[in-house]
């Protein structure tokens, strides 16, 4: 707004207390973002001083305790079956690889095993996933999708082998794998989008997920690899570094790419807050997820021209998915906080400070220089998960709840300001 317009007044559309300027008017800033108009609305205004701590308001807890506890059952239901299933999976290796086999196969596992988490942490780093559920997701990778493999395997093989018309070792490689093992992984990506919607809302979320399941998944089946190449040869040191090589250095990312697709594609669905599309989702994402594993899996004596033809320039597309949905979530941060900024709980300089790289990067530059840097932190966290909250609320559902927390979030912005400026 230039000098020489008029100030808004209570009728107009963007008015609000606390603030002098109208809302934004872009409510869709990116794909990522996109909300049909009938749902904008706009967010509570600040009816206190601008920018003092309010006292947080007292809230029914009913709704947020209920999605809470269905988290909480989650991770405790998954840690179960994780357990069960250990009995199944580690006879199997130590029965595969003996113990010298097991152990150095595990220590040599945990190298490309680094390489994917840290990967996951860096596309997480803007709006953190509850590390729970990123616990539920590895272990349901690296133990319970091992399992569930392993005893759906044989009667896949039983009832669709024969009609495929292919020899065994083909079938096994190029057709049973890539659908048992993404079925069993993708299963993982189904149930925490069904029970923790709250925190699988987009598709950065399912692709840090998928990333993280297919981390522990590729982290067994490297112990299962490394360890026979101990166990069964003549020459382990030669085949273990050959083995490491194809699957700890070349492709590290292969299975992560595989249920990479699918998280997407559920993290796309997730939008919309429907269980039955979910659902719908997870069959339509295990196409993309099969076919690529499908193609990995049969690479053969031109291994190397079809992995720099094909594999490479599907990781550079992979990563080039991962930047933009990166630069998605920022955008949506920053057009979702310029709303409460003009409502009054921000200043312009705030929202860049809170919702750019640059800002975020200042800002804990100067908190650490005077001793506030936890604080710092929890408000960039806290603003973040704001700025998703309401586009949760913009997404028409389960909105009355949303808005608990949005008041909650609210409130406890405005005490962590006052914790930072001290």
């Amino acid at each position: 707004m230039t000098t020489n317009e008029p100030r808004p007044g209570p009728d107009h559309p963007g008015y609000s207390p606390g603030s002098q300027r109208p809302l934004p008017q872009q409510a869709n800033p990116t794909w990522l973002g996109h909300v049909q108009p009938e749902y904008y609305q706009r967010p509570p205004a600040n009816g206190q001083v601008r920018f003092e701590p309010v006292s947080p308001p007292v809230l029914p807890p009913v709704r947020t305790g209920r999605r809470s506890a269905g988290v909480v059952g989650l991770v405790v239901a998954g840690g179960f079956l994780a357990f069960i299933s250990l009995f199944q999976v580690l006879p199997f290796l130590l029965g595969s690889t003996g113990i010298s086999g097991f152990v150095i196969g595990f220590v040599a596992s945990l190298v490309p095993l680094a390489t994917v988490l840290l990967t996951v942490r860096f596309i997480d780093r803007w709006e953190p996933e509850p590390k729970p559920l990123l616990l539920f997701a590895f272990f349901w990778g690296a133990i319970v999708s091992i399992a569930v493999t392993m005893l759906i395997q044989p009667y896949f093989s039983l009832v669709a082998g024969p009609a495929s018309g292919l020899d065994y070792t083909t079938f096994a490689v190029t057709v049973q794998a890539p659908v048992v093992e993404e079925f069993a992984k993708s299963l993982g990506l189904l149930l925490l989008l069904l029970f923790a919607r709250k925190h699988f809302d987009g598709p950065v979320d399912g692709v840090v997920f998928a990333f993280t399941i297919a981390a522990g998944f590729a982290f067994t089946e490297n112990i299962l690899y490394f360890g026979r190449a101990i166990a069964e040869s003549s020459d382990p040191g030669t085949d273990l570094a050959m083995v490491f090589f194809l699957r700890g250095v070349m492709s590290p990312f292969a299975h992560a790419i595989f249920t990479g697709t699918t998280g997407l594609i559920m993290g796309f669905a997730a939008r919309r807050w429907h269980n039955g599309l979910s659902v719908l989702a997870f069959a339509v994402g295990l196409v993309p997820a099969m076919l690529l594993h499908s193609g990995w899996n049969s690479m053969g004596r031109n291994f190397l021209g079809q992995y720099l033809l094909v594999q490479v320039p599907i990781f550079l597309l992979a990563v080039l998915v991962i930047v933009l949905l990166r630069v998605a979530e920022r955008r949506l941060t920053r057009q979702r906080l310029k709303e409460y900024a003009a409502a009054g709980w921000f200043t312009a300089a705030e929202v860049d400070m809170l919702a750019t790289s640059a800002g975020r990067r200042s800002a804990l530059r100067w908190a650490n220089s005077v001793g506030r840097g936890p604080q710092m932190k929890a408000l960039l966290r806290a603003a973040t998960q704001l700025a998703f909250t309401r586009q949760r609320i913009l997404s028409g559902r389960d909105v009355p709840a949303h808005q608990l927390d949005e008041r909650t979030q609210l409130a406890g912005i405005s005490a962590l300001r006052a914790a930072v400026v001290g």
